[in-house]
């Protein structure tokens, strides 16, 4: 009886004075963290370059001063901010040999990186609404979304993502770890730090579950009621070049719909227990973001038109009323 109280006094010491994590990540193999590093690297300067210019663009072109681009801008920046939550730390461990976070980065990485996904969930969810609502009702659109609207779907998008990383932070922070605080992943993400715990973490793990089915399946739901709507009414457009460019930047937006509720789905939808995959969860938080800013402006001719006035004039900064 006396080893096992003193075996507990010594674990809730340990529990108390751990002031940092160890990334595992994939330090059994150091050639692909070496290849890792590159990608990211190459990725992380595309995604600040290529969502810079986007958020830039539509800041200081007037005729882009629409909702669609109000938005764009919105989530441009909020990948800039989550692939910087994320990437240098990230960066920086795969070419160390011990691969440490302090409890406090930790905790922070964790609030900031999932707060920011949470919010691009719902961000998406309402871009889709935009273009439902330019669409299904072309000439209600300007009166539909007015600047109020729109202000209030982005700051509502950002204010419940934040809010929702902010409960799940403190759910899982607060969990006893009986000194362990090797993480297995390549970043503090929900679910590996859930398995650090050394109590029964199911009602953690039916509450990310819930939770992961508001933030996921619901957007991703309305997502695809609001593009039925949209391509029963593309087909009745008559003519082409119409037909075009609607599909054109409804195709753009399904594409980062795709690419970013996948993974995420795959990573959040199934209990902790069964293991993340690493490179799953690399794609969503480090190559989607860099992909977003070249789906949207590779085949958009507005953005094209909006760079080659840019480079001939400085124009005015305006709103749209």
């Amino acid at each position: 009886m006396h080893s096992k109280a003193a075996w507990e006094k010594q674990n809730k010491g340990n529990q108390s004075t751990a002031e940092e994590f160890i990334l595992l990540g994939l330090s059994g193999q150091p050639q692909l963290e070496l290849l890792l590093f590159m990608l990211v690297l190459i990725s992380y300067i595309i995604t600040l370059l290529g969502n810079f210019i986007i958020i830039a663009v539509s800041r200081l072109d007037p005729h882009l001063h629409t909702p669609m681009y109000f938005f764009l801008s919105n989530l441009s920046f909020l990948d800039i901010c989550y692939t910087t939550s994320l990437g240098p730390q990230m960066l920086v461990n795969f070419l160390s040999t011990r691969k440490a976070i302090s409890w406090g980065s930790c905790v922070a990485q964790l609030y900031i990186s999932l707060g920011l996904g949470c919010t691009e969930c719902f961000l998406l969810a309402v871009m889709a609404y935009d273009r439902y609502a330019a669409v299904c009702q072309p000439l209600r659109y300007a009166t539909i979304m007015s600047r109020r609207l729109c202000l209030l779907m982005a700051s509502s998008s950002w204010l419940s993502g934040m809010g929702t990383s902010l409960v799940q932070t403190v759910l899982t922070m607060q969990l006893p770890r009986c000194g362990q605080n090797h993480i297995d992943h390549l970043f503090c993400e929900l679910p590996a730090l859930l398995t650090l715990a050394c109590t029964d973490t199911s009602f953690n793990e039916a509450e990310l579950f819930s939770v992961g089915v508001i933030v996921l399946v619901v957007p991703v739901s309305l997502i695809l009621i609001s593009y039925g709507y949209i391509g029963a009414a593309v087909l009745r457009i008559r003519s082409a070049e119409g037909r075009r460019k609607a599909f054109s930047t409804c195709t753009s937006h399904l594409a980062v719909v795709s690419i970013f509720y996948g993974p995420g789905i795959y990573a959040y939808l199934q209990p902790p227990s069964k293991g993340q995959g690493k490179i799953v969860s690399l794609f969503y938080t480090m190559f989607t973001p860099m992909l977003n800013p070249l789906i949207y402006t590779l085949r958009n001719k507005e953005v094209h038109g909006a760079l080659r006035r840019l480079l001939r004039r400085k124009p005015g900064l305006t709103g749209w009323g």
